[in-house]
This record gives C-alpha cells, structure tokens and sequence, in this order.
C-alpha cells in the first residue's frame, strides 16, 4: 500500500508548491531595477526587514512623499476630466517611459495651468451670473416700480446698494457710472435684489419683524435657473422689492440681505435708465458668453491631451510608488552599499527569480553582481497554490474558511465537484438549472469584455464564480432529471411508467393506487409518482436516505484525507491513534446505517431501520425479528458496537501518554547544561542551545480529549447535518409545485388572456426572484456550510497565510 501510495504522481492543486527562503544582496546602484523586475516577475515575497521602524524612518520615504503628490495630481486631473465630461482615453498613447523626475516637472505644470484655467473660470461664471442675476432683477422689478410709483411720492429717490461677499462687481462700474442721488430722509425707499426660492418665505418673515411690518415686500419669479457658484448646480430664485422708509429701516434689511446670501443690485426708477442698463447688461453678457466658451474649449482641449497619457502615468507612478515601498523593506548594510533583503520564493521559480536579477545586474552596469542565496527558514512558509480561471472561484471558497497550512491537503480538489453537486442535490430542477446555465455561459462567452470593466459589488462576485455557476446548473440538470422534474413538472423522456390504472377510467389513480405491470422506469423516478397517494412519504424516504448515504461518503473521505496528510508529514501518531480509531468508529455506526439502507433498496424489505439503529443501543442481544435484513446481522451489530465502544478511549489516552514518554526520552540526560557566562559574547540570547521546549501535558491531554469529544458528538450532529440536503430539496420541489398549480394553472383555467397574462408574470416573477434567486442562495449557503464544517473539520487546519509576492499586476486602483 505504501509503495502504491508512493507510486502515484503528484496533483498540482492537492499539495501547495514547495517553498524556500532566499536572501538578496543587492548593490545600491542595481537596487531600482532588481525590484522593478522582480514585480514584472510576480514570483517572490519580500519580508518586511524594518518592522521596528516607522514610515518616516525608512531610507526611500522621500521618493514615496514624492509618488504620493504625484498620485494626487493624478486624481486631480481624472477628476477635472469627469467634471468636464470627457473621458480618458481607453487604449492610451504608448510612449517611451519617461524618467520619474521628468514626470513630475510635466505633472506640476499641468496642476498649475489647470489650476489658473479653474480660477479665471470661476470668475468669468461669477461675473456672468451676477450681470444675469441682474438683469432679471432689472426686468423684473420693473413691474413693482410701476405699481409703487401709485404711492410714492414726487420727490421720491432711488437708492441703489450693492452687496457682494467678495466685492468683485467692481468690473461692472461702467453700469452704474451715475452716483445714487441723496434721498430724503421721509421719502419712500426701496432695495431690490434676487434670493433662493427655498428662502424667500423666512426671508420675508425676517424684514417683517425686524422693521415692525413697516416695509412692502414684492417678490417674482425669476423665470430661469441660475447656476449656484458654490454647488455648480442649477437653482431657481426669486427677485425681489422690499418698499421701506428711514435710514435705520435701510442698514436692517441689508444686514437680514447679507444674512441670507442674498444679492442686491441698484435699480432705477427712471425707464430710460433701466432700459440703457439693460442694454449694457445685454452687451457685456454676450461678450462674457463668447469667452466662457473660449475658455472651456481651451480646457477640454488641455484635458484631452492629459487623458491621452492619463493611464499610463498613473500606471507608472503606482509602479513606481510600489518599487519604492518595496525598498523600504530591505535592510542597509553596514557598509550603505548594499541592501540586503529575505523573502520567500517558490523552488520552480527560482532560475526564473535568478535571471531576473542577472538582468538587472546587466542594464544597471553595475560591477557587482546580486548575490542569490537560499537560507534555512524556522517559520512556516506561506502557502501557494497555482490556480487557473476555472479553479480559482473554488480555491476561494476554501480559503475563505482559512488559508490551508504548507503543504496541507487542499480541500478544493474535491470541492470542484462535491460543491456544486451537493448544490444540485438539494436544487434539483432541469428547468431551473437551464436558467442557471444560460446565465453562467452569458457570463463565459463575455468573460474578455466583463474582465476588463470594473463591476459592482454583485456583478462581480457573479462574475468571479461564473464557473461555479457553470458545474451548478449542470449538476442541477442531472438531479432533476433524476427526480424528473421540469419547473415541477414530470416528463415521460426515456419512456413510459412502469405503473397503470386499476381500471380503464384510472378513477382512482390517486387515492386506491398504480398497478406495476413492467420493468422500472429505466432513469429517475417514475413520472406516475407524481400526485399519487404516496409521493409525498416515498419522496421523504429516498431522499432522506439519499443524504445519509453521500454524507457519509463524504466525512469518510475527509478522515481519509487526514490519514494522508499524517503520511506526508510523517505522523505515525495520527494515523495509528486518530484516522484509525475514527474511520472505526464513524463506520461502525454510520457506515453499518448506510449498508442497510443500500441493502434494504436491493431487497425490497420492509424492515424499520429506525428500530434497528435504536435497539441495537438498548438491546444488542435481542432477536430481530422482522427487522433482520441478513444473516448474521445481530453478532455484527455486536461486534461493531463493541469496535465504537473501543474506538473512544483509543482516541483519548494513548496519544498523550505516548508524547509525554517521547518528550522525556528526548530531553533525558539534558538536565545538566553547560554553564555558560551571561558576559560571553559568542552566545546568542535566542540560540538553539539555550532553546529548551516546553511540554504541558495536562494541556496536551485537554486538547485531545475536546478532539475526541467533538469527533464522538460531531458523527452525530454531522451526519444529521446532511440531512438538510433532503430538507432544502423538498422545499424546492414543493415551492415549485405550488407556483405552478396555484399560480400557472389555475390562471389557465379562465378564458381570459388578460388573467393568464398576469397569472404567467406572477408565475415568471415567483420563479426567477424566489426560485432562481433566493433558493440558489439558500442551497450555496447550505451547500458551504457541509464543506466548511462536516467535510473540512475531519482534515483540514486551515491556519496557514497566503503566499503575496510583489507583483505589478496586482497593484489596484486603490492603492493610490
């Protein structure tokens, strides 16, 4: 067997790739390239050799600063370019690189032209909605002076104020080029200006109380949206006239004016002037329209040509940033010539790592090589699995319980297929899983184009698990023919029922019984099952029977796995005092359930399985009677229950005692030391040879016995556990026989297109939703938990870190 065992060839996902610890001595000179190529490589994850230190003590924390800055610039102008509404250029401009130094230059030159761009902008759009904010007031307050001329009196003045938070109208002086006239102290004044509509009714409830209603506030629509400087939204406002007298009256309404942010703009009562106002208005509004325009074409055009290069400096200043970081982690030595760096490397790898190094070596000219070293590592090395498009989605589902240890047996080997069949187990429909497939081929057959855009949150962990979709829905196909159901509907495909009616009418089909006149229907279940007297209990019992049956397959080959992985790490203790006593005694109680249901299918007896499984507890020695399925059942059932008895203690007590006698042995003879001065400058305060391990048996013996009690209650609760495959496919099966009985066919029953339009939506809805939605999230999540906890716990650790070497193409956005 061991030789056997010895012969078979290795599976690439079964055991992680063998590991080394390197360490690099790289000259100053070659440093930049030797890690630029080391993250083209992707094959080598460096240690961090300056954990002590913070950021800012780090050697290259001036170059990271720098890449940092130039980053922001980079955001600063994807966002000018969002703002603009252009976008960068998909396949970019492909251009010698530029020298980081060179980059920055042209990158702070871009900020500061673009910066100036923004702010003769601003101005430009500040001074062309202040002229049209006044314009509409001119037009109008017009209405209002009308009216308030009925009340004011002859010698009444105009008083015109101008209130801005920044004082830059200065520009439009040649408006108001008059001086406001000196108004009389008794006479009617008035301020007119335009506020936001949303405060116009606390605007004016505020001068009401503030002059004691003596006031006469008017107010219009503006008629058109102004932009809002601040939010660069459009917002509508409304002009107003606020009619008051007195001079104290006058500083009130403008404090309340400034308060609000409402702006006031000189109105006069003479229509002459207003209407040469308007015109100047007019005339400046037209100039400022043809500049604006100038000014946004000239920016578009800038951002244009940034755009055209955008992708490829932020691709550089991310790389280049990284390299940076990595820098950080390697060590100066003595001498401040070298960097000494540690890291671990994958043992294929290694002539690939070399030959990137010599070709830094090379394009650097620099005189001293890089020196490559392989070092004896005392930790456990990280934990590296090769994984293609297919496998991936399954190696994360593994992983996401917990990275498997170095060079553990891999669960997702198996989990390729046992994950989406159990899936299928408890989803089995060929109509649902015809949808499934449809969706999970849409997703393959765009994999280049979906790979390439950045999805959502859902989208893509769809689109991550589309080949896990993919051996769902066939599985899916394959139990529901099985069970031979379509959206719950049997089909007669591979020929007619093995059952007839008891008379020609077949009156009582479903409540006396069928007749089996032939051979058994030759694939899935008979179709004549379904509505009978009797689907219902012969449906439990398959099932249930069913899930008992694959749940101990699969906890045995999980206690199999863990006799395989004793055999590689040479752990002759496990296999002899764990993977034996616990296949004994998991078969001795389950696998004997799961060999009476096989032969009670084959037989066609009648025999209680319940009552067997129960007595044979309670009272091993008792004839059987009925319930005896062969000869020899009630010394077996005996003797296997005397093996699970044995099985118990044999897990418990002599691993302990056997660890503690060769902990002894080992350290026996060492309980004299040589004594060694605490002044010797040759002995290293962690070196092996003051290094003495510790072994607590009391806390050895409590970790064996809370293993031994788990495995004992988890073959129980396990193995119940799996039941929830019948669980989770009955009310499948039933959820869909209700939406199509009590939906689909009973809005088939009325001649109405309008009622079968409606009852064949709500049928579309309840399946695609509730059916093809929830139900495939129940049975994914149901379908993990058996990985996770039954299967997994019987072998797995799962207490191992992943393998993260520096790489550039694992450098995200995010990592700006």
């Amino acid at each position: 067997m061991d030789k056997f065992v010895d012969n078979l060839s290795p599976m690439d996902l079964m055991r992680s790739e063998k590991m080394t610890l390197v360490q690099l001595i790289i000259p100053v000179e070659s440093a930049h390239r030797a890690v630029s190529y080391l993250g083209e490589l992707g094959l080598l994850q460096l240690r961090d050799l300056n954990a002590e230190k913070s950021p800012f003590q780090r050697a290259f924390v001036n170059q990271v600063k720098r890449c940092g800055e130039m980053s922001r610039k980079l955001r600063f102008f994807k966002d000018q370019i969002v703002k603009a509404g252009l976008q960068s250029s998909i396949h970019p401009v492909v251009e010698p690189d530029v020298e980081l130094e060179e980059l920055e230059i042209l990158l702070a030159e871009h900020e500061n032209e673009l910066i100036e761009m923004n702010s003769n902008s601003e101005k430009l759009r500040q001074t062309y909605n202040e002229l049209l904010e006044f314009k509409i007031v001119l037009l109008k307050a017009g209405s209002f002076l009308v009216s308030g001329n009925n009340y004011a009196v002859a010698e009444e003045r105009e008083l015109t104020e101008n209130v801005h938070s920044n004082h830059s109208y200065d520009e439009a002086s040649s408006l108001i080029e008059q001086e406001m006239r000196t108004a009389d102290q008794s006479g009617l004044r008035f301020i007119s200006g335009i506020i936001c509509k949303s405060k116009a009714l606390r605007f004016e409830r505020m001068l009401f109380r503030a002059t004691r209603g003596n006031m006469l506030f008017n107010q219009a629509p503006a008629g058109e949206e102004i932009m809002d400087p601040l939010s660069a939204e459009k917002v509508e406002k409304t002009v107003f006239v606020v009619f008051f007298s007195g001079e104290q009256a006058r500083t009130k309404i403008l404090k309340i004016c400034e308060a609000f942010g409402a702006n006031c703009y000189p109105v006069p009562d003479d229509f002459s002037k207003q209407r040469k106002i308007i015109r100047e208005v007019l005339s400046r509004l037209s100039e400022l329209e043809v500049t604006l325009d100038a000014s946004i074409r000239h920016q578009n055009k800038v951002l244009t040509s940034i755009g055209y290069h955008l992708t490829q400096w932020m691709s550089m200043v991310r790389r280049e940033k990284a390299v940076f970081d990595t820098l950080n982690m390697l060590n100066f030595d003595v001498t401040k010539k070298c960097l000494v760096g540690e890291g671990w490397c994958p043992i294929f790898a290694q002539p690939k790592v070399q030959e990137a190094l010599q070709r830094a070596t090379v394009d650097s000219n620099s005189q001293v090589g890089i020196i490559f070293h392989v070092m004896d590592a005392v930790e456990s090395p990280p934990t590296f699995f090769r994984t293609n498009h297919f496998t991936n989605a399954y190696q994360e589902i593994v992983d996401a319980y917990g990275v498997a240890r170095y060079q553990e047996a891999n669960p997702a080997v198996y989990t390729v297929i046992t994950f989406p069949f159990l899936f299928a187990v408890m989803f089995g429909d060929w109509g649902h899983g015809i949808c499934l497939l449809l969706g999970a081929l849409v997703l393959i057959a765009r994999e280049s184009r979906l790979s390439a855009q950045k999805l959502g949150s859902f989208m893509e962990m769809l689109f991550g698990g589309r080949y896990v979709l993919l051996l769902m829905s066939l599985f899916s196909i394959y139990c529901g023919l099985i069970y031979n159901e379509f959206f719950s509907v049997p089909f007669y495909i591979f020929g007619g029922s093995a059952y007839k009616c008891r008379d020609a009418t077949c009156s009582g089909a479903h409540s006396v019984g069928l007749i089996k006149f032939r051979d058994p229907y030759p694939f899935g279940l008979d179709p004549s099952w379904r509505g009978s007297r009797s689907e219902l209990p012969f449906l439990n019992s398959l099932k249930m029977k069913m899930s008992i049956l694959l749940g101990v397959a699969q906890m045995n080959l999980g206690i199999i796995l863990s006799y395989f992985n004793a055999r590689f790490f040479h752990n002759s203790l496990d296999i002899r005092y764990q993977f034996v006593p616990q296949i004994i005694f998991l078969n001795s109680l389950f696998g004997y359930l799961s060999l009476l249901i096989i032969i009670k299918w084959c037989t066609g007896s009648q025999a209680d399985l319940y009552h067997v499984m129960i007595y044979m507890f309670l009272s091993p020695t008792d004839d059987l009677g009925d319930n005896e399925l062969f000869w020899g059942q009630r010394p077996l059932q005996i003797v296997l229950l005397l093996l699970a008895l044995v099985a118990v203690p044999w897990m418990l007590f002599p691993k302990p005692f056997i660890l503690k006698k060769l902990h002894s042995e080992r350290f026996q003879g060492r309980n004299y030391g040589m004594l060694i001065s605490e002044s010797d400058p040759d002995v290293e305060p962690d070196s092996a040879r003051e290094h003495h391990e510790e072994f607590n048996f009391s806390e050895v013996f409590v970790h064996q016995m809370i293993h031994s009690i788990e495995f004992v209650l988890g073959a129980v609760s396990n193995t119940a556990s799996y039941l929830r495959l019948w669980a989770l496919s009955l009310a499948h099966s039933e959820l869909s026989t209700v939406f199509y009985e009590k939906v689909l066919q009973l809005s088939w029953r009325y001649d109405n297109i309008a009622i079968r339009l409606i009852g064949l939506a709500v049928f579309a809805f309840a399946t695609a939703f509730i059916l093809l939605m929830m139900e495939t999230l129940s049975a994914f999540l149901h379908a993990l938990r058996l990985h996770w906890v039954e299967f997994q716990n019987k072998f797995y650790h799962g207490d191992g870190y992943k393998f993260k070497p520096f790489s550039f193409a694992l450098i995200t956005d995010d990592d700006d």
